[in-house]
């Protein structure tokens, strides 16, 4: 969450900054809140100097005059419990309006409310040109009997899909792929539970605005929309030394997401499944290493479509087009032949402090005062893996319908062709 004193300090600049993050907040009653809560602070200093005042004059009087001047100390006892008691409504309240409030962007995000101002960094390799029409992935999958979406639904409805065969044996390739070569680039592989509790939902950002979105257990858990919130709360409520950071895991995990805001969006194929396996890439660094660590964050995971040679491009997103708890935040598109288009594989986001205050995650800095500061979180898909499935699928595919497998992943397939 945002630092809720800087925020009263600069409520205009905050409501500015947010102007394209579509904040549910009413600013005004936030305004109002923060000015009764000055006023309650300027009376109850006033008053604890009278009563400092009145005390160091008690002496001087006579009984009847002390009489009178203890009864208005009482008055004013009375008053501060009542200021006192005020304060702390307006601080809980205060503190339960951060949570709904999102992250301010970074100035080199572009400024706009949609994808359609998203800023195209870089890209990478050049789109297959085929001697046919390129078929889709659930085309492929369902002719070669590798993926079975009509089962899928009779048995839990709705975006569920059966892997079977060869797709199994390339999912868990994919994973280990992945994981083995993070690992190789200073990431610690991790695999957390996949129920997590509230607290670790709230630090991450998850809750409370997006509980709609969860998948909620009658215990009050949560299944894990992403191995970011496990992963991210391994550290909540601790306090790092300098020498730790930065850290960085890598994380296999399922994903469970009930998509509420998507109602026909992708109902083909695999694009947008309930339940889904990704790895994730977590750091916790300084704040004077955020960036760089970021950047490096995003070439860990262009790494991946590298090796596995499929084309995608870089794209910076709009303040409108980001995540609640990022700062800035780059998205990875691959390029996917039957819709002719570039397709999100990987979000990467810098959320400076937020999460980290929301988690109480600190380090003790380096310096001589040995003071505490909020570490910066990062994360990123490195990569959704059955989106990287689907690219393969799809860019890979031959005419005869056969999918051959890239060079990077025959080791763990033991093939040169899927099917």
């Amino acid at each position: 969450m945002l630092d809720v004193k800087y925020v009263l300090a600069n409520l205009d600049a905050v409501i500015e900054g947010l102007r394209f993050r579509n904040a549910k907040v009413d600013f005004d009653h936030l305004r109002a809140l923060s000015e009764e809560r000055r006023e309650k602070c300027v009376r109850y200093d006033n008053l604890r100097f009278e009563q400092r005042k009145a005390s160091d004059e008690m002496r001087k009087l006579d009984k009847a005059q002390a009489e009178a001047l203890r009864a208005q100390l009482k008055g004013m006892s009375a008053e501060l419990k009542e200021i006192d008691a005020r304060r702390s409504e307006i601080d809980a309240e205060l503190a339960q309006m951060m949570l709904y409030i999102p992250n301010i962007p970074d100035p080199e995000v572009p400024q706009a409310a949609d994808e359609s101002d998203n800023k195209e960094i870089r890209r990478w390799g050049t789109p297959k040109s085929f001697d046919f029409e390129p078929k889709s992935h659930d085309e492929l999958g369902e002719a070669a009997k590798i993926l079975d979406f009509e089962r899928g639904t009779k048995v839990s409805g709705a975006r569920f899909t059966f892997l079977m065969g060869a797709a199994v044996k390339m999912e868990l390739a994919l994973i280990q792929f992945m994981l083995d070569t993070h690992a190789s680039r200073g990431y610690k592989m991790v695999m957390p539970p996949y129920i997590v509790n509230r607290d670790s939902m709230t630090g991450t950002g998850q809750l409370p605005k997006f509980e709609f979105d969860a998948y909620k257990t009658n215990d009050d858990m949560f299944l894990i929309p992403t191995a970011e919130v496990p992963v991210t709360n391994l550290h909540r409520d601790e306090l790092l030394t300098p020498d730790q950071l930065p850290i960085k895991y890598c994380a296999y995990s399922a994903c469970f997401r009930l998509e509420a805001g998507s109602y026909g969006k992708d109902t083909r194929g695999m694009i947008r499944q309930h339940q889904f396996d990704k790895v994730e890439l977590v750091k916790f660094t300084t704040p004077e290493t955020s960036e760089a660590e970021h950047q490096a964050l995003v070439n860990d995971a262009e790494e991946i479509l590298k090796r596995l040679e499929l084309p995608y491009r870089v794209m910076l997103l709009s303040a409108g087009d980001m995540g609640f708890s990022a700062r800035k935040c780059y998205d990875l598109e691959v390029w996917l032949p039957s819709q002719n288009m570039y397709r999100e594989i990987s979000s990467c986001s810098n959320f400076g402090d937020y999460q980290a205050r929301r988690a109480n995650i600190r380090y003790r800095t380096p310096d001589a005062k040995e003071k505490t500061a909020f570490v910066h979180t990062l994360n990123g898909s490195g990569l959704a893996v059955g989106r990287t499935l689907i690219a393969i699928m799809e860019n890979y595919q031959e005419a005869d319908g056969r999918i051959r497998v890239p060079e990077a992943l025959r080791d763990y397939v033991k093939a040169d062709y899927l099917v």
